[in-house]
């Protein structure tokens, strides 16, 4: 009488070879059956799925493997360990979760870096909430792209990753050799011209579309402009900023409330 044993491994050949390891059988003997055919999912790191087969056996060796679990490969073989890194921590010592993420993020990081770059090395700030990856060496202009567009790519598929796991909300950022900062500085030297312009000429002026982080900073940059205000234009994530010049009386008006 013949039964069955299912094996997995990370695509129908190791599955095999785990079946034939296990049962002391050659691949090219085992009767099976194809259950799923798995998948690398993305980067090999998010929505992997084990190849699964079904093998047919005599009754009396189902029996055997079932009850001799010594002689049977674990069908899940261990991932990759963790890198070893710093972690800087300005905050809280982090928790055994919060450890797992970080030293998943690094991984995840460093495996997407490397196939833009080689030579690269990631290392992380936890601060609180919020998790800042940085990246030094290799190629730096590839990896932040045109208008930093490769790196913000890199941030949020990131951040999904990460997220998918963690239990809680967790705000990830990643920079590239300081360029985070750099970006920060320019955005407000921009801000503050664009700002006069619309003192000067009594008009709003449109800076084009900027992501949500790239608008805050210069939200937060002009909030204390007695003569401009800021608005965010449009829908979706990149949306135009919009800065105008306050009415006569408006800034006398919002003083005077202020005080009240």
């Amino acid at each position: 009488m013949s039964n069955y044993l299912e094996f997995k491994g990370k695509n129908v050949d190791k599955a095999l070879e785990n079946a034939s390891d296990a049962l002391n059988i050659p691949p090219e003997k085992i009767r099976h059956e194809v259950l799923t055919f798995g998948s690398t999912g993305i980067f090999g790191l998010v929505g992997v799925k084990k190849a699964k087969i079904k093998v047919f056996v005599d009754e009396d060796k189902t029996k055997k493997n079932r009850s001799n679990s010594t002689d049977t490969k674990p069908l899940v073989t261990p991932g990759p360990k963790a890198p070893k890194v710093d972690v800087t921590v300005e905050s809280a010592e982090p928790s055994k979760h919060d450890e797992i993420i970080i030293a998943f993020g690094i991984m995840a990081l460093q495996k997407i870096v490397d196939g833009i770059t080689a030579g690269t090395t990631v290392n992380i700030v936890r601060k609180r909430e919020k998790l800042l990856f940085t990246v030094s060496g290799g190629d730096s202009g590839v990896l932040i792209g045109k208008r930093g567009q490769t790196l913000e790519a890199i941030q949020y598929l990131l951040e999904k990753m990460i997220n998918k796991k963690s239990t809680n909300r967790v705000r990830v950022l990643v920079d590239v050799e300081g360029y985070l900062e750099k970006r920060k500085n320019n955005l407000k030297q921009m801000a503050s011209r664009m700002a006069e312009k619309a003192r000067r000429i009594k008009k709003p002026v449109t800076i084009g579309q900027m992501n949500a982080h790239d608008r805050r900073i210069v939200h937060i940059h002009l909030k204390d402009q007695s003569e401009v205000r800021t608005q965010s234009i449009g829908d979706g994530y990149y949306r135009k900023l919009m800065i105008f010049p306050k009415k006569q009386g408006e800034s006398k008006r919002r003083n005077t409330n202020e005080k009240a």
